[in-house]
């Protein structure tokens, strides 16, 4: 909680802090009669006309009266770092994800990656930030509608250097935001430190085996094969289950230097709750350590509470979140 019970309340921000991460608590109902108030922390991206417009940490916003401000204050860009989890800025970790996951075809335009894969999801068929700048919008527009695919950006918020700024300004344009995501690191080694789990099979070859316990590769395996088989690293596991079925479960790991980003992580529904998700990651992360790798991450849309709670079990931290902003006209 950022006002302490029995601290003196005043508003200590102006316009002037537009750009900062704050603390801001507001009457929860306008007449104020009810003595409740809403306590809102993020970074504050607007001030104008009356109204406070502020980016939270998870990527979606809101809008506070100013008349209903009780106490603000500007806080520390980012909440103190867990001890033993790996050190990273978010710039880092978006160049190392995007390699991860490499469209098909990309193009370059000044700090934005332009990313696409015949629609196969979202983060093949989205652009990226690399840098500081903004995006040429109308040219990003023109790229996507030339390949038949909506407009969209992955943003970042949460982070220092993240892009709470561009996802006000495209929120105002209608752009909508979906896919409201979080990126946990950890670290590698703990993963692996377990007996080995002769359950998993790990290798370097994108099988077919492997692709039929995808339920998103067989909306187009030809995309999936390009996209999940490429990398700096590539490592797959794989759990067989009974003969003619398709595998228990499956999982991808991808080593790029200290980094290991595991990812399609899919357990089938009738093998759940015996441990094969830990023992893909337990494996795989074995084969990443043997690389040099000494860092893990991966991402969990904030949805998914069964694989969050699995990942904190593991010890991932969030670090910083992503979501997708798509044209309104698209």
């Amino acid at each position: 909680m950022e006002f302490p019970v029995g601290a003196r309340l005043e508003v200590r921000i102006t316009p002037a802090d537009v750009g900062k991460r704050v603390s801001i608590r507001t009457l929860a109902e306008p007449d104020g009669r009810s003595g409740r108030f809403t306590d809102t922390l993020g970074v504050l991206t607007a001030w104008r006309s009356g109204v406070l417009y502020v980016t939270h940490r998870t990527g979606r916003s809101v809008r506070l009266s100013e008349s209903a401000l009780v106490a603000g204050k500007v806080v520390p860009p980012t909440p103190a770092r867990r001890r033993g989890i790996p050190a990273a800025g978010v710039r880092e970790l978006v160049a190392v994800a995007a390699r991860s996951w490499p469209a098909p075809e990309t193009e370059r335009q000044g700090d934005w990656l332009l990313r696409a894969g015949a629609g196969w999801t979202r983060r093949a068929n989205s652009a990226v930030p690399l840098g500081p700048d903004a995006p040429d919008l109308e040219r990003l527009c023109a790229w996507y509608r030339d390949r038949g695919l909506p407009p969209r950006v992955q943003l970042t918020t949460g982070g220092a250097d993240a892009d709470e700024a561009l996802v006000a300004r495209l929120a105002e344009r209608g752009w909508h935001g979906d896919a409201f995501t979080a990126l946990r690191v950890g670290a590698l080694a703990p993963l692996a430190d377990r007996e080995p789990d002769p359950r998993v099979r790990v290798g370097r070859e994108l099988t077919d085996e492997w692709l039929a316990a995808n339920p998103s590769a067989l909306r187009d395996r030809d995309t999936a094969r390009r996209v999940l088989g490429a990398g700096p690293s590539v490592w797959f596991a794989l759990v067989p289950a009974g003969a003619g079925e398709p595998p228990a479960a499956v999982g991808r790991c991808v080593v790029d230097g200290r980094w290991a980003g595991f990812a399609a992580i899919e357990v089938a529904p009738e093998h759940r709750r015996r441990g094969l998700a830990t023992a893909l990651m337990a494996e795989l992360a074995r084969a990443a350590l043997a690389e040099g790798a000494s860092a893990a991450y991966l991402q969990v849309t904030h949805d998914n509470r069964a694989a969050a709670a699995l990942y904190d079990r593991l010890g991932f931290a969030e670090h910083h979140h992503y979501h997708y902003r798509t044209a309104p006209d698209a």
